[in-house]
């Protein structure tokens, strides 16, 4: 498969699903370079399964009925929409889905509820159970995240991608701090900055696959991208 019709797919692909726009700017591009449509699609649609198996199989409790920014009727005219548009291709209503606000707050909960695994895996009246956690933060540069951060690390991986305007531009804004290394050179592994630069990748990461869904999906939407690639060039996305 060509490389560029690869990329256009993973693209495509990043949050689960395939949007009507998406799969015709893939089969034209791949007409257009002389490719079997056919055979593109066959591969797409199997990329496909294989993706919605996986975030099945990988739930960390977000209901699948609230899905981040499925967007199934418009709520003014009640034509049916499909993700990632910011508004409705026959009334012109702009999308803003409550729901999604939700369970952005709901990944938050999530972590924190996380974090309070931390508390109870430490225990103060046992001086030797209190000791192997002292000396597992301190170590914890040499033998990397513990049970409590790759809890927290799955359900941000995991955590479906926003598909609306508002919503990718609120998931951004609150992740953006997360995803950018404290400290310098010699500073960036102490006690103080290691706890938030354990996570900075895995931000980073998340913060990608919703840049490159928005980019590929929004193209049309210029003021939008704009400040969307502010945020890309702030964590050093191209």
């Amino acid at each position: 498969m060509n490389p560029e019709i690869e990329h256009l797919i993973d693209m495509a692909l990043a949050d689960g699903n395939v949007t009507d726009k998406e799969r015709g700017i893939i089969l034209r591009k791949a007409e257009a370079m002389g490719f079997d449509v056919d055979e593109v699609e066959m591969i797409l649609d199997g990329k496909l399964a294989l993706a919605r198996k996986q975030n099945s199989n990988q739930s960390t409790g977000l209901s699948s009925n609230n899905k981040v920014g499925d967007v199934k009727k418009c709520p003014s005219c009640g034509s049916p929409a499909q993700s990632f548009i910011t508004q409705c291709s026959d009334c012109g209503h702009e999308f803003s889905n409550i729901e999604v606000n939700a369970s952005i707050q709901k990944l938050f909960e999530m972590l924190n509820e996380a974090e309070d695994m931390r508390a109870e895996d430490v225990d103060t009246t046992n001086p030797l159970k209190a000791m192997g956690s002292f000396y597992a933060k301190s170590f914890s540069s040499l033998t990397g995240p513990g049970k409590v951060d790759k809890k927290k690390m799955e359900i941000i991986s995991n955590f479906p991608i926003p598909t609306t305007k508002e919503d990718i531009l609120e998931f951004l804004s609150l992740a953006l701090p997360k995803a950018k290394l404290v400290g310098n050179f010699l500073t960036k592994n102490s006690n103080e900055n290691r706890p938030h630069n354990e996570f900075v990748q895995v931000w980073k990461t998340k913060c990608e696959q919703v840049i490159m869904k928005a980019r590929f999906s929004l193209k049309d939407d210029k003021k939008t991208l704009e400040e969307i690639n502010s945020y890309a060039k702030e964590i050093g996305i191209k």
